[in-house]
């Protein structure tokens, strides 16, 4: 059973969405605040994620970094506490609170025990709603981001993902990074920020996701006290629909070389995957497993376990609204690049002529379906995969309907999406290499 949530339910009801393996309930509150809980009885401890609909693909080049930028400053504190009052308010209760920054969203989540839910919904509706953004906070926080940059370009492995997908999108948002670079940094000024947090952080964008132990009506109770002064402010406003794609998004094949003085070569093949809603989405998953998702894969068995050419490979996709990307990622001995990167190439070429055979069709179905029923056995998990399908896919999948999906991909479906593997594939490559004319590509 999948149920579309409708952008026009009306504020003030609540609707139950699944019953199976748990009770999914939403409630649209005044303003298009979407409070969305899923019951799990047989734990003692609730998630909260306040996810709001802003990320690193909806900044212009001069706000290049802006969506993290804020995630980290509203830590920083707010007319109600201060920021040792925020993480002291979660370490009194043994909870754990974190943030991160997408490319199409912000998340802001804390983990308690169910008893404690209150006081964890307060404290990140305090942030996500009244943070002061001081000047003192910014200029303090550039200098913690900019650290975080310089220890991320250490990092061979971020390094030549965020190449690749640079050459992928260029320079369209979904191309740059999501901190920003230190040029866009630097620029950023509190103003900027605090226009930019006014304007995106809106009851309409926001979903308030929570999963665990917890009490539908009284979650909604929490979270309207906690944005009141926000939601009456807004209106009658409805939620925001899921975003919609956009026809500048161009994949682009082409190489890049960052030059590194490293022990390891790292290199990235990408070609064009699937956007998120994509109906051929489940056999690409299936595809996924085939090629480079887990050790008895095709690439794990070639490039490592026959040849010994590389001690990690492995194969993944990322998913946008409008865009995908497929990789293959290996880290190797620079000598051994061009013998690894041949066999990518061979593997992918083969794969695009003739697909998966039934065996591996069986195997990878298996993989990914058990993949699936294993991530989600946590409230976490559970908070994370509602809010995602309220704030980005419009509908909601049960269990019982994603793996029916997964079970009806047949070989002819497989057969035809892995013709997308066919073609040159774009190549990132982070190492001890002066040009890319030195390696034998």
């Amino acid at each position: 059973m999948t149920v579309p949530l409708d952008p026009d339910q009306a504020p003030g009801t609540t609707r139950t969405l699944l019953t199976e393996g748990g009770l999914v309930r939403r409630t649209v509150l005044e303003g298009g605040l979407r409070v969305v809980t899923e019951a799990m009885p047989g734990v003692r401890t609730a998630t909260i994620g306040i996810w709001v609909g802003v990320g690193s693909r909806d900044e212009t080049p001069t706000l290049s970094g802006a969506s993290h930028f804020l995630e980290h400053l509203l830590f920083k504190g707010t007319r109600k506490r201060t920021a040792l009052e925020i993480s002291a308010a979660l370490d009194a209760v043994g909870g754990e609170m974190n943030a991160f920054t997408g490319k199409e969203y912000t998340c802001y989540h804390a983990r308690v025990l169910d008893d404690d839910l209150p006081l964890a919904v307060d404290v990140l509706a305090d942030m996500v709603t009244d943070s002061l953004i001081t000047a003192e906070d910014v200029e303090a926080e550039r200098d913690v981001i900019l650290e975080e940059i310089a220890m991320n370009e250490d990092d061979p492995d971020d390094v030549v993902h965020n190449l690749a997908t640079s050459l992928a999108w260029g320079t369209t948002p979904l191309g740059r990074p999501v901190a920003g670079d230190p040029h866009t940094i630097r620029g950023l000024s509190r103003a900027q920020i605090l226009r930019y947090y006014r304007r995106r952080y809106v009851p309409s964008a926001t979903v308030v996701s929570v999963a665990g132990n917890v009490d539908h009506d009284r979650v909604v109770a929490q979270v309207a006290e906690a944005f009141a002064a926000v939601l009456s402010a807004a209106g009658d406003a409805r939620p925001a629909p899921p975003r919609a794609g956009s026809s500048r998004v161009r994949f682009r094949r082409a190489r890049g070389l960052v030059s590194r003085p490293t022990e390891q070569a790292n290199v990235l093949a990408a070609l064009p995957g699937l956007s998120r809603g994509d109906d051929r989405r489940h056999a690409l998953g299936v595809l996924n497993a085939v090629l480079g998702g887990g050790m008895s894969s095709r690439l794990f068995q070639e490039i490592r376990e026959k040849r010994g050419l590389a001690y990690s490979v492995y194969s993944f996709g990322a998913n946008y609204a409008d865009a995908g990307m497929l990789g293959v990622y290996a880290g190797c001995a620079p000598g051994k690049l061009g013998d690894v990167l041949k066999v990518v190439r061979d593997e992918l070429a083969t794969f695009a002529e003739r697909g998966p055979s039934e065996e591996e069709l069986e195997r990878g179905k298996g993989q990914l379906k058990g993949s699936v029923v294993l991530g989600l056995e946590d409230p976490a998990s559970r908070m994370s995969r509602i809010a995602k399908a309220d704030l980005l896919n419009g509908e909601l999948a049960s269990l019982d309907d994603l793996l029916a999906r997964i079970d009806d991909v047949t070989l002819d479906d497989a057969r035809d999406v892995a013709r997308m593997f066919a073609g040159r594939p774009s190549l990132a490559v982070v190492g001890p290499f002066e040009s890319l004319d030195a390696v034998d590509l």
